[in-house]
This record gives C-alpha cells, sequence and structure tokens, in this order.
C-alpha cells in the first residue's frame, strides 16, 4: 500500500500539469485566431511584389499622379483572406508608405462607431430603439437645454441612420468653432430646434454621430476610446487604433504625414492660436469628432476589422449574423445603412475625406473586400470619392482573377 500511496500525489500532479497543457494549447489557438501578430509592423510591401500585378501598381501610380496624392495604401481580401497589401508613395517626406502605416479615416470612423454599438446592443446595454433625450432617454441628463419636444422622439437608430432632425444650412457645426467644454457645446446644440421630425427624413450629421459617442461611454460605462480599443478591435486583433491629433506633433508613432495641394492657403488654426496653418494640421478640430471621424488606423488592420464583420467563415466575426444583417440591409435610396453609406445590391461601401485625408472600404456580393486610404487632400476633393470608387471596381475588374491564393493574415 505504501508504494501506492506514494504514486498517487505524483499522478494527481502529473494530471493537473497535462491539464494545464491542454488548456493553454487550447488558450494558444484560440488567442492565435483571434490577435494575430502586429499586422502594422510585420506587412511588408516585398510580400506583394509581383511581375503580374504590375498593372495594378502603375494604375495606384497613374491615380495618385493624377490627384496629386503623396501616399496611399491598399489591402485586398477575398472572403477573410488578405491577399494583397501594399503602400504607394510615402508616408512623409522620404519615407515609404506601407501597408501598415496609420492615417486618418475621416468619416469611415462612423463605421467603426456603428459596430460599437452593435456590440452594445448584444451586450443588452442599450438598444436600436433606445430613446437619447427624456426620461428613459440614455443621455437624459442634457435634457434641461432642449425646447424643442421632437428632441424625445430621437432613437439610437435615428442618429446611426443620419434621421436625428439636425440638419445645418450654414457650416457643419462640428468644423465650425472651438468647443473645449464637450458638455456645454452639447447643451448649446441642442438649444436649438430639430430641422425635421426625428425617422421622417434623413440629412448627413456628423454631429449624430458624435452624440452616438457619448451614447457608447453612457452604456458602457468607459470613455469612447477605451470602450472601442477593448470591445472592437482588440478582440478583432487590431492594436494601432488611435484617436487623432490636431497638431503634426501630435501624430502618433507610425502615423503619417498628412499633405494639401500645392496651391492650398493657409488657416486660422480651430482654436485661434495660430494666424496661418496648413488645414489638415489645425484647421478644424479633427480629435474632437470623436466617432464622426476622429479614428487613425492602417489600411490592413481596416480590412481586418472588415474580416471580422462581414459574416463570412473563417476569421471569427465579433457581430451576430444577425447584427450583421441589420447593418446591411438596403431599403431605398432614402435610408442610410447602418455604419455604411450605402449596401444596396449587396456591395457595402463606406468613404470618409477631409483636409489630407481620404479612404474608402468595399465589400462585394462575391466576399472580395478593397481597403484604399491615402494621405493628401484631392484637389477636386468633392469628386474625388466617386473617382475612386469607380477605381476600385476598374481594378477589381482587371485584376481580381490575378491576385494570389494565398492570406497574409497568417503568413
Amino acid at each position: 500500500m505504501k508504494p501506492r500511496r506514494r504514486l498517487l500525489p505524483v499522478l494527481a500532479a502529473l494530471l493537473v500539469a497535462a491539464c494545464a497543457l491542454i488548456a493553454a494549447g487550447q488558450l494558444r489557438e484560440h488567442t492565435d485566431s483571434r490577435v494575430p501578430v502586429d499586422l502594422n509592423a510585420t506587412l511588408t510591401n516585398e510580400l506583394s511584389d509581383t511581375s503580374v500585378l504590375r498593372g495594378l501598381d502603375q494604375q495606384i501610380r497613374q491615380y495618385m499622379q493624377e490627384w496629386g496624392l503623396r501616399g496611399a495604401s491598399l489591402c485586398i481580401m477575398r472572403h477573410d483572406s488578405l491577399l494583397y497589401a501594399k503602400g504607394y508613395g510615402v508616408r512623409d517626406k522620404d519615407t515609404p508608405m506601407t501597408p501598415g502605416t496609420i492615417m486618418r479615416l475621416a468619416s469611415v470612423s462612423k463605421l467603426l462607431t456603428a459596430i460599437g454599438v452593435m456590440r452594445l446592443q448584444e451586450q443588452g446595454k442599450l438598444y436600436l430603439d433606445t430613446p437619447v433625450f427624456g426620461p428613459y432617454g440614455i443621455l437624459k441628463e442634457f435634457d434641461s437645454s432642449i425646447r424643442d419636444d421632437n428632441y424625445y422622439l430621437m432613437t439610437v437608430e435615428h442618429l446611426l441612420r443620419h434621421q436625428g432632425g439636425f440638419h445645418y444650412r450654414g457650416a457643419d457645426v462640428m468644423f465650425t468653432g472651438y468647443h473645449p467644454d464637450r458638455d456645454e457645446f452639447v447643451r448649446s446644440e441642442l438649444r436649438r430646434p430639430l430641422a425635421f421630425t426625428p425617422g421622417s427624413w434623413q440629412q448627413y450629421s456628423n454631429f449624430g454621430y458624435f452624440l452616438l459617442s457619448l451614447v457608447i461611454e453612457k452604456a458602457s460605462g468607459m470613455p469612447y476610446e477605451e470602450f472601442m480599443q477593448k470591445e472592437v478591435f482588440e478582440p478583432c486583433g487590431c492594436r494601432g487604433f488611435r484617436i487623432a491629433g490636431n497638431y503634426l506633433k501630435d501624430r502618433h508613432p507610425g502615423e503619417s504625414m498628412y499633405f494639401m495641394q500645392p496651391d492650398s492657403e493657409p488657416v486660422t488654426s480651430f482654436d485661434g492660436k495660430y494666424a496661418g496653418v496648413e488645414k489638415c494640421y489645425g484647421g478644424n478640430d479633427v480629435t474632437s469628432l470623436m466617432g464622426a471621424g476622429a479614428w487613425v488606423g492602417s489600411a490592413v488592420e481596416l480590412a481586418r476589422v472588415v474580416s471580422s464583420i462581414n459574416g463570412i467563415e473563417g476569421i471569427e466575426d465579433i457581430l451576430s449574423a444577425d447584427s450583421i444583417q441589420k447593418m446591411t440591409t438596403w431599403y431605398d435610396e432614402n435610408t442610410f445603412s447602418l455604419g455604411w453609406v450605402d449596401t444596396k445590391d449587396g456591395e457595402w461601401t463606406r468613404t470618409g475625406s477631409f483636409s489630407g485625408t481620404s479612404a474608402i472600404v468595399k465589400v462585394f456580393p462575391d466576399g472580395e473586400s478593397w481597403v484604399l486610404i491615402s494621405n493628401t487632400s484631392a484637389w477636386r476633393g468633392s469628386k474625388f470619392s466617386r473617382n475612386t470608387s469607380y477605381l476600385v471596381k476598374n481594378l477589381r475588374r482587371r485584376f481580381s482573377d490575378s491576385l494570389p491564393h494565398r492570406d497574409l493574415f497568417s503568413e
């Protein structure tokens, strides 16, 4: 009996160790599938150098020359596999652009904010029909400033679809003036009457998505940026998303510089501190846009986020199939999709642009996705997003069949 008694503790220890090893292996397997290596640091232009796609490279460079772009980054996925990732031009005076170069995303930030809202709905912390204001509203602390009872009809979904009732006949309120006191800024805007009854019409609204940032804070109990890092980007395996700074000195590590066209005129800084600045560095309070347009990120990590909300098998989605369907259902020309600009015919589009940057995300019905970001103001800004969309479709038609069969996410 004595030898058996001595053996029992040994067997128990071995069993515990084996369980620990199995658990560790499972954890590694789970972690590897959800949190890849630092894509921004590891993906290089050389990985996508191939003679078969030189025509694609040439078309991108011609487009950059036509529009006066200093740098751009392109990523192409098929289903959840990253097939192509490459930077063109420079990110500053002489440093080459890469797939991992971080750039301002402008209104593509709205797609990210919408994902955050859907995450909160799945957690049961808010719902699309949750009132924004009123006694049961998520932002009811601002009710004392409201003079128009139509505000009490406004829901979270109205804000997501740009149907909140906000409309500015002059300049966009998010790009005028300086608002160092965030709460007072909100109160001052809520004293204005709405332009239409929430849900009865739509008008693109940066202020509406700014309010959604506050909704996320209130529902989650965390600062907006912290919630998005923890509940959106980290589960996608992304490390480089940040809220943008306003001046060159505020540039994040790995972030591109931004460029204006040579004939652009200096402007007074948004905070009145400087008499003449480049519009991309101080012309607007980018930081305060929050979920309406303040995120910076790389093309490759933006592609990774798309792979996590597309409903395609491969990379695990961070949203349920029901949430993805809600975000991408197309109703009519007068109804924005949730976060996306357009989802007609199964083609999902999200664009963004302001001084010094432009970005586009296209997801096609066959599961192929294209992400293109640039670091330069276009000299015909009003037509640039439309022309970039045409460029992506033309490149896809010509070169899709030549893309390599591989996955740079896992190589």
